[in-house]
């Protein structure tokens, strides 16, 4: 089997744990304790692979600007998005939380057209109009008329943390920094911040073995070798190829869901994953005709 996609299938695998891990945690921990502690392991991490593959020197090339560049970039696309993904995980059902999450990428194609002036064509509306229906389907469990919202909250911090996502992607899309370098830098950051609203907001959690295990994963893994995998996935694989593959996660994730948690996967959860899934997909899609 290509390398490649042994890579990809390593980080969906982590990836589509993050729902089931987080709604666990969230029992006995709040979303800035999880967050504080996942990317502590995170951070360390990346430091560590930083230095065995002898990047770390290229820390000296970066200026006062740079690391203000990673600060902001940081608290956006890993601190904020994090915090609104777990709160929303905290109110919602798994399914509907990581769902809605999953809107993401229709995000960076808004954003890319705002930011980086790329052309909105008629193939990225279809695919903008799907992703939103597809959300409106899942939210409203196909009562499309009837706003009966499981928690009006939680599907607002689910969007938000979409948007933040998106920003953080297309943001970073324009810096030239090393990838991995800038991704160590990014969770330092938002460790830095998480810890100090922890220790002003939260408290330091008394942790058992199992909770330090889950939290482990959760960085490590899920956040930390997952982003490793996924590059050297798209480094040494056909980018196109790879990048849809990322839209196995949701699905694998509801599997994880039902067998985890117990949630029993609604129809119109499944329903509307599928029509986001179409949008990003038909956005994606390469056609001869550039222009469409």
């Amino acid at each position: 089997m290509n390398k490649s996609y042994i890579f990809a299938g390593i980080s969906i695998f982590f990836w589509a744990s993050t729902a089931t891990l987080t709604k666990i945690m969230l029992r006995d921990m709040d979303s800035i304790q999880i967050l504080c502690i996942s990317t502590f392991f995170a951070s360390l991490i990346l430091f560590l692979i930083n230095l065995f593959s002898k990047k770390l020197p290229l820390i000296k090339q970066y200026k006062f600007a740079d690391y203000i560049k990673f600060f902001l970039t940081g608290c956006l696309g890993i601190f904020l998005y994090n915090f609104l993904l777990y709160t929303a995980l905290f109110y919602l059902p798994a399914q509907e939380g990581f769902i809605i999450n999953y809107l993401w990428p229709i995000m960076v194609v808004i954003f890319a057209t705002i930011l980086l002036k790329e052309k909105l064509t008629i193939r990225k509306i279809i695919a903008i109009l799907l992703s939103f229906l597809g959300i409106v389907i899942v939210v409203t469990k196909g009562n499309l008329f009837e706003l009966n919202l499981s928690s009006p909250l939680g599907i607002a911090m689910a969007v938000s943390a979409a948007v933040s996502y998106g920003l953080f992607s297309v943001i970073i899309k324009k810096f030239s920094y090393d990838r991995t370098i800038s991704m160590m830098f990014y969770y330092i950051s938002a460790f830095i911040v998480s810890f100090i609203a922890m220790i002003t907001v939260s408290g330091m959690p008394n942790l058992n073995l199992p909770q330090i295990l889950g939290l482990g994963w959760n960085g490590i893994f899920s956040q930390a070798i997952a982003y490793m995998t996924w590059s050297l996935a798209l480094q040494y694989g056909d980018t196109h190829k790879i990048a849809n593959l990322a839209f196995i996660t949701p699905f694998l994730s509801l599997v994880y869901i039902y067998i985890f948690l117990g949630e029993e996967i609604s129809i119109f959860s499944l329903l509307g994953l599928v029509i986001i899934v179409s949008g990003i997909l038909i956005q994606n899609y390469r056609k001869r005709n550039k222009t469409l």
